[in-house]
């Protein structure tokens, strides 16, 4: 029986880069879900096997539109054996009638509860011993950065819904784990340089060193690591790590 993985923000950057790499396994289905369909199929485009694989394109903060879909790519036979809740908006946020508050806490942690409440039933009846969800959180769920109130309050609850589920879940072997990236090279990462590199009147160029300079490792990294992870824990080489934040980030942050 084939393995079911869903990933969502699988239109670009790391959910991308890991629906390109799950989809080298032959034994393999996926389910890519975001907003924007043509996104969806060019990730779909790339990956080998691509009709094996499927998307959709949903909000994920609508649990209509989840059971819609999963009523249309799932069925008796769908062996579900993990979650990756990539999905997610960046940027600043500041108060007053144009705070996009409500934006980033809606998309970022009510969609991501509302993508695992979803999918929790079909996770649940795989034939698999352990089962995955796999959450991306941030480095910013980590320490603060100024102008960025919605976002790293929205990654830090991502860590404790990681938790709370983790034990709520445990005696049914589904494992919850967050992802903490810290600077990734992909289309929102360099969004947020470039705001940098204007606010400061600077070139792109000298804000990515600057940003670089505060990182240990001095890099940016690849949103193939960020897949690498992805599919090492979706393995089941491990099975004893779970509600745990896994901090992916150059050394940006260091417990």
């Amino acid at each position: 029986m084939k393995k079911t993985y869903v990933i969502t923000g699988a239109g670009s950057g790391m959910g991308r880069a890991t629906a390109e790499l799950l989809s080298q396994n032959p034994d393999v289905k996926l389910l890519l879900v975001g907003r924007t369909e043509a996104a969806l199929a060019e990730t779909q485009s790339l990956l080998k096997n691509s009709t094996n694989h499927s998307i959709a394109p949903i909000d994920m903060r609508d649990a209509s539109a989840w059971q819609q879909a999963i009523a249309s790519h799932f069925n008796d036979e769908t062996n579900l054996c993990g979650v990756f809740a990539n999905a997610g908006v960046g940027g600043e946020n500041h108060y007053g009638t144009e705070d996009r508050w409500d934006e980033i806490i809606s998309i970022n942690l009510t969609g991501t509860y509302v993508t695992i409440m979803e999918l929790l039933p079909y996770l649940r009846k795989s034939s698999d011993a352990f089962k995955h969800i796999i959450i991306t959180s941030s480095c910013l769920a980590r320490f603060g950065v100024p102008n960025y109130t919605g976002y790293c309050t929205a990654k830090t609850g991502l860590l404790g819904l990681t938790r709370s589920l983790s034990v709520q879940l445990a005696s049914e072997h589904i494992l919850v784990n967050a992802l903490c990236p810290g600077w990734v090279e992909t289309e929102m990462a360099k969004a947020g340089i470039q705001r940098l590199a204007d606010r400061g009147e600077d070139s792109y160029e000298a804000e990515f060193k600057r940003q670089m300079s505060y990182v240990p490792l001095g890099r940016i990294s690849q949103p193939q690591e960020i897949a690498s992870m992805v599919a090492f824990l979706f393995s089941n080489q491990q099975t004893s790590m779970t509600g745990q934040g896994i901090d992916i980030n150059n050394g940006s942050f260091m417990q």
